[in-house]
């Protein structure tokens, strides 16, 4: 339990720290007024043995009740809005501190790790901590002072009632750890039975035009079935594992409440106690067992809180890039790569690449799929660092720069976009937040996004997860858009028209045309078009530059680029 609360308090933030350290005063509090009960149970109980009851008497018992359990009342309520103000906040910030981590963090990352395993961090175990660290660490450390604190109470009156109770809690707690003991013991298999659900919900569904294409309901719904039976299976193995235990638990407070009585009535028999003093005792039992009862039903739950922690810092843990560099203006966007080599997961992807990009040109890179072109333009932008040699920005190496202002410097157009669940508007201001509409009209009609204008509510429509509303082309002039809006100096084209229908080119080249104007460019491509009237292109295979020079020059040498525009010439000669 202390393990858990010192975990739970070092992973919030020092505002939330707070919060549930003042939640705790107050529940100590709440306990003392618990406590106080048992005196005025005692006076009154005393007054009616002896004979002596009178109105005077009931109203002094009933003052002295009264005033703690409205005190108690003020605390629970203060100590509870405290707790789930915590508790919610501390998931919340931690989503953003993640996210945040995450940003910093080298894209190779992302390849060896599942999307399902950070959705389920970033969603189900925050949210698991929001709703059970908020009911755990106040009910069950409001079980536990409580207790402690009655147990404490008793010795004043009778120690060896007070000893019974106290054994009794030690084997309660003794239980209580063999309970965390198998939830520790069956949280991985629980976890990883979750994530390949959530992996295989996701696999499902954003693979479900395919499943609709190749009618392909049967296999992939019997995989979905079998990881949701798998799961199921996990989780009832670690119920029936605890249920024995739990049970046993259970009795142990119910036999403390026995045990106390038949104590306190025997005593008394044997007249060691007055009878208030016996009854008093009673009374006690059924407090400490209630709150007992409240501890054990939320505490086996304390061994989720630990292993979501774990989850949430696992993930903060992860080595980032040093992203502590200066803010630096660039003057030109010339760029060196200089005996670049680069492994990913113990594969050479880069093998000792040397190449220069002057300011303001236009260049390509051109190669066999899988031969680094896309790995070397990320290293360019450091979204990965180089395992040697150096990368250069106007004469500086990019490791000098801070993460943003490098950035600054950086226009990606990707083959695949991605628009978030936002107005059009909004998507477009990622690039520059305080855009004025005028800006962003020109952006738009640079980039022939005349469509928006015919959208229901124009640049205000809302765009669906994904761009899913928009066809690939209005999808790509929107990024295309939102990069003008950007006007970085350097702009990097990864198969920005591979996909695009030949409806849609001809305006998706136009607006490449606008966004690549006075800018520094380079292009991954396939198509022979768009590399044809390049400064200068650099074919890579296998991670080297095994060719360089522009098209005119590469044409009569009998190499991979010729082979490259002979195999499109052919292509583009096909009729149907």
């Amino acid at each position: 339990m202390l393990k858990m609360l010192k975990m739970f308090f070092t992973f919030c933030k020092p505002r939330r720290r707070r919060q549930f350290y003042w939640a705790i005063i107050l529940t100590i509090l709440m306990g003392l007024c618990e406590a106080a009960k048992i005196p005025a149970i005692w006076y009154l109980f005393d007054n009616i043995f002896n004979g002596e009851l009178t109105k005077r008497v009931l109203l002094k018992a009933f003052l002295i009740m009264l005033i703690p359990v409205i005190l108690s009342i003020i605390f629970r309520a203060k100590a509870t809005m405290l707790q789930v103000d915590g508790g919610y906040s501390t998931a919340a910030e931690k989503r953003i501190e993640i996210a945040e981590h995450l940003r910093y963090v080298p894209m190779g990352y992302f390849n060896s790790n599942s999307l399902a395993y950070i959705t389920s961090v970033t969603t189900n175990t925050m949210e698991q901590l929001a709703d059970i660290a908020t009911r755990v660490v106040m009910l069950v450390t409001t079980g536990l002072i409580n207790t402690i604190i009655v147990v404490m109470a008793l010795y004043f009156f009778d120690y060896r009632i007070a000893i019974i109770a106290t054994i009794g809690v030690i084997l309660f707690i003794a239980f209580n750890s063999i309970i965390k003991y198998i939830g520790k013991r069956f949280t991985p298999r629980k976890e990883k039975a979750d994530i390949g659900i959530l992996s295989t919900t996701l696999d499902y569904i954003m693979g479900i035009s395919e499943v609709k294409s190749y009618n392909l309901y049967g296999k992939y719904s019997k995989r979905l079935d079998d990881a949701n039976e798998l799961g199921a299976k996990e989780y009832i193995k670690c119920e029936l594992s605890m249920i024995p235990v739990q049970t046993i638990q259970t009795y142990i407070t119910r036999l403390i409440g026995i045990a106390m009585t038949i104590a306190a009535i025997m005593l008394y028999i044997n007249g060691y106690n007055d009878l208030a003093t016996t009854m008093t005792v009673i009374i006690a039992s059924y407090i400490i067992y209630a709150s007992l009862d409240t501890m054990g039903t939320f505490s086996a739950l304390s061994k989720i809180i630990e292993r979501c922690i774990e989850k949430g810092n696992q993930i903060l843990s992860i080595e980032t890039m040093d992203i502590e560099g200066n803010n630096i203006e660039t003057k030109t966007s010339n760029i060196e790569v200089k005996n670049v080599s680069f492994k990913y997961e113990k594969k050479n992807v880069i093998n000792n690449v040397s190449l220069k990009i002057k300011d303001n040109t236009k260049v390509a890179f051109v190669g066999p799929s899988g031969s680094g072109k896309t790995t070397l333009c990320h290293l360019m932008a450091r979204f990965w660092d180089v395992e040697s040699g150096e990368v250069l920005l106007d004469g500086k190496n990019v490791k000098d720069y801070s993460i943003n202002s490098l950035m600054d410097n950086f226009t990606f157009v990707f083959q695949n976009v991605y628009l978030f669940k936002d107005t059009v508007i909004n998507n477009l201001r990622i690039a520059k937040s305080d855009a004025t509409d005028e800006e962003i009209n020109n952006a738009l009609k640079l980039a022939c996004c005349d469509f928006v204008y015919d959208l229901p509510n124009g640049v205000n429509t809302l765009i669906g997860e994904g761009g899913s509303t928009l066809s690939g082309g209005e999808m790509q002039r929107l990024s295309i858009a939102r990069a003008i809006l950007k006007d970085s100096k350097i702009v990097i084209l990864d198969e920005a028209t591979a996909n695009v229908d030949p409806e849609n080119e001809e305006k998706l080249m136009q607006a490449i045309d606008a966004l690549t104007k006075d800018k520094t460019v380079i292009m991954i491509a396939h198509r022979l078009k768009t590399v044809e009237n390049c400064d200068n292109i650099f074919v890579i295979d296998d991670g080297r530059i095994v060719e360089e020079g522009k098209h005119q020059d590469l044409i009569k040498e009998d190499g991979i680029y010729k082979r490259f525009v002979s195999e499109r010439k052919e292509a583009i000669s096909w009729k149907i």
